[in-house]
């Protein structure tokens, strides 16, 4: 099999963590955790992948690319 390595962007909201693949529309996961979201990311993108092999789908290739950006506070 394969690996492939997709960027997961994880954010931290009031009262859980959710995380979503920019390169996998539609591909989300939400738990009580970072620990747990990063758990449940990992198996909605082999789910997700899964599924499109199942329907005779490309898989999308990992392309994008995360960044962080200094800048002055106000």
């Amino acid at each position: 099999m394969a690996m492939m390595r997709y960027m997961v962007v994880v954010e931290h909201g009031e009262t859980s963590w959710g995380a979503h693949v920019p390169d996998l529309r539609g591909c989300v996961a939400v738990g009580e955790s970072r620990d747990e979201v990063l758990r449940l990311i990992r198996e909605a993108i082999e789910f997700h992948i899964d599924g499109l092999k199942q329907d005779g789908l490309p898989i999308p290739p990992p392309s994008s690319a995360g960044e962080f950006v200094e800048v002055g506070a106000a």
